[in-house]
């Protein structure tokens, strides 16, 4: 039986490899092109999405070039996540207002309001609520004409396997909109266990003969103690004193428990940063493997199907670069919820008019 064709064709900006567009996709709504500076996320895009990448400067395009990717579609979606960096929780108070990323959220609402499409979603770091840019932001949509809701919203909840909240907002000139609920409760939480459990086992510094992204990085002689002496879910107090590192002996180190730590197999994972596969950056040691996690398990706690690609056939999958890519990336899962939702609205908002 043929699909029915979406109503909605997708314009992702600051698309990365493709995270959120995977979840619109999975949810039924048709991705047009992707769009982003990093030309390293041009094959994963197109390779797993089978939409056009564009490798520009969000800043270079005008309303000419997004209508002509739309070409006529009726119901056009613009969707993206502008760089996070200035806004995360992981600066603890730097300043970040000299950064690029700032201005970028302002280059996505100059394109709204220079080609208002009829739905509009953004997905970003909650902390960025509290910022003149985002404040701005909400004003502008506001302005020309939106319905606009937000909200923070927690992975498990969607069906990531990962504690990560972000904040999700919609827009929509059709009608009033919701971001949707997550729908699922505690007990019902994909955990570390559902994501990787059943993968083949790799020690430290190898990589799986048939796959290979499920590569470990090598630990250095202490730290194979270190991960030998953690528990899932304990912190570097359970390792005898002369393991642990001489920053975490001083009081201003005592604090920081949540790195060289093992993730708990019946527990979502910590936030899958792009430095997920060092084992001191975070909660980031398999919860049994003496090991930091896999670029493969990365990819699946963070809600991309087994089989994405991130590199070229033939090309060995590089630590730094493809940990990036996947900590950068939009859950597909949160995406997928995001997108069922705005193609509800739109056959809502389409019986509604007809009833008329």
């Amino acid at each position: 039986m043929s699909r029915r064709p979406s109503p909605i064709a997708g314009v992702d900006l600051f698309c990365g490899v493709g995270g959120l567009s995977a979840g619109l996709q999975q949810a039924g709504i048709t991705i047009n092109a992707g769009i982003d500076i990093d030309e390293t996320c041009s094959y994963p895009f197109e390779a797993n999405i089978g939409a056009s990448f564009l490798a520009r400067d969000v800043r270079e395009i005008s309303a000419e070039h997004l209508n002509s990717i739309w070409a006529g579609n009726k119901v056009r979606l613009l969707a993206g996540c502008a760089p996070c960096q200035p806004f995360s929780s992981y600066r603890r108070g730097v300043d970040t207002s000299h950064e690029s990323g700032w201005p970028l959220l302002a280059e996505f609402g100059r394109l709204i309001a220079s080609t208002l499409p009829e739905l509009v979603t953004m997905e970003n770091v909650p902390r960025i609520a509290k910022s003149e840019v985002f404040i701005e932001f909400l004003r502008k949509l506001r302005t020309n004409g939106y319905w606009v809701d937000w909200k923070s919203c927690y992975g498990p909840r969607y069906g990531l396997p990962q504690h990560r909240r972000r904040l999700v907002l919609v827009a929509s000139k059709l009608g009033p909109i919701k971001v949707p609920e997550g729908s699922l409760e505690p007990e019902d939480f994909a955990t570390v266990r559902t994501a990787i459990g059943d993968l083949p086992s790799v020690a430290s510094g190898e990589r799986h003969e048939l796959d290979p992204l499920h590569a470990s990085r090598r630990l250095s002689d202490i730290n194979m103690k270190r991960i030998a002496m953690s528990k899932p879910g304990g912190t570097w107090e359970d390792w005898p004193e002369e393991l642990r590192a001489e920053c975490h002996r001083r009081s201003s180190g005592s604090t920081f428990k949540n790195v060289y730590a093992r993730m708990s197999w019946d527990d979502p994972s910590p936030t899958i940063t792009t430095l997920a596969t060092n084992f001191g950056a975070g909660r980031f040691g398999h919860p049994e493997q003496d090991r930091p996690i896999t670029m493969r398990e990365a990819a699946l706690l963070q809600g991309f199907p087994r089989d994405y690609l991130f590199s070229k056939p033939g090309r060995m999958p590089q630590f730094a670069p493809v940990t990036r890519l996947i900590g950068n990336a939009v859950p597909p899962p949160l995406a997928k919820s995001i997108g069922s939702s705005l193609l509800n609205h739109v056959h809502e908002c389409s019986s509604r008019n007809q009833g008329k």
